[in-house]
């Protein structure tokens, strides 16, 4: 893919800074994160960070393999969950119209030219909850049986909305990266500018983040399902704004109602990774609530707002076999910020 989708990153140089606490002060239970890094060290040899925030300070940043707190994550599908932030904020700002604008209005000239009756009732909440009915392939894993044909055509918008609509599968959840990357081209379309530069404009700069990267398409569209590079603690302080309904240092940045819908429950998703909302996973573990930006390898943010905590989980992202992070989430993390005692095998 890198023969045609460059990497376009920002030029910036500055280390992402965020407030620094202890698990004492915030009341965490640090013998319980030890274990956890001590498991990581053992178990998840491609892991490379580690991250916990709590009422918005850092009290756990742990790099392995090499990595630092400058090294970039490719994301990999936890892109999304910023696509459709993104997406929140065009139209808060009356850059994009709602959710249940049909999607053929905005782009036509990428649709096929027979009129396809299916394809126009497909609105931009279609492909938020990756409920668009066109074909697609999806393994037990998210593996995605289309994808490499996907990335190879010269035009990605024009292969997406020229896949059959599916009657049945119209509303219905099925993972699916070309719902997500047809979101980035609506942005563009909508607002004039790549979503890249939109993300910089309007959350990456006022976040403070530091340096980052993000992919275009063959035709210079941002990669809306893949492709974004940031650092282990810009993904904490993206959570951690996200925790706090949108707000940073005392601005709104990202639409508090969006996010509420977006980290919901919108559809039900799949058993062994949770239910969706826009472009967010969902899910209970131990009976608290959490989302999920949750990306191929084991890039995961998790947001637990019943304890005001945000973890974070980078690894290597060009594997084939990988641990989910989510045990450590569910072994170490939650129990550590909140009052669960469990057993641990």
């Amino acid at each position: 893919m890198s023969r045609y989708a460059p990497l376009f990153t920002a030029p910036v140089a500055r280390m992402s800074a965020l407030n620094i606490g202890t698990c004492e002060e915030e009341g965490i239970n640090a013998s319980l994160l030890d274990q956890a890094d001590r498991e990581v060290q053992a178990k998840f040899p491609k892991m490379h960070s580690f991250l916990l925030l709590r009422h918005g300070k850092l009290i756990w940043e742990r790099y392995y393999n090499g990595h630092e707190a400058s090294s970039l994550n490719d994301l990999r599908s936890a892109t999304k969950s910023f696509t459709s932030t993104l997406i929140g904020i065009a139209m808060a700002r009356g850059d994009m119209p709602g959710p249940e604008t049909a999607v053929h209005k905005l782009l036509p000239e990428y649709l096929p030219r027979r009129k396809e009756t299916l394809l126009e009732q497909i609105t931009i909440r279609h492909l938020l909850t990756m409920t668009s009915g066109l074909y697609w392939q999806t393994g037990k894993k998210l593996g995605e049986a289309f994808i490499h044909r996907f990335h190879r055509s010269k035009s990605w918008p024009s292969f997406a909305l020229r896949l059959p609509v599916q009657e049945d599968q119209l509303g219905v959840f099925q993972y699916r990266s070309v719902d997500s990357h047809l979101l980035s081209v609506l942005l563009t379309h909508c607002c004039g500018i790549d979503a890249y530069t939109y993300a910089l404009q309007h959350l990456f700069e006022p976040l403070g983040f530091g340096r980052s990267g993000w992919a275009q398409d063959p035709e210079g569209y941002t990669m809306g399902h893949i492709g974004l590079y940031l650092t282990s603690r810009d993904m904490a302080k993206f959570g951690d704004c996200c925790l706090h309904q949108g707000s940073w240092n005392g601005k709104e940045l990202i639409p508090a109602d969006w996010l509420h819908q977006a980290t919901q429950r919108q559809v039900e998703g799949y058993p062994e990774f949770g239910d969706y909302g826009f472009q967010w996973w969902t899910g209970r573990l131990h009976g608290i609530n959490y989302a999920c930006a949750h990306g191929h390898g084991g890039q995961q943010i998790y947001l637990v707002p019943e304890a005001n905590a945000v973890a974070v989980f980078t690894a290597d992202s060009k594997v084939s076999r990988w641990k989910n992070p989510r045990t450590l989430l569910e072994r170490y993390v939650l129990p550590a910020v909140s009052s669960l005692n469990l057993e641990r095998s």
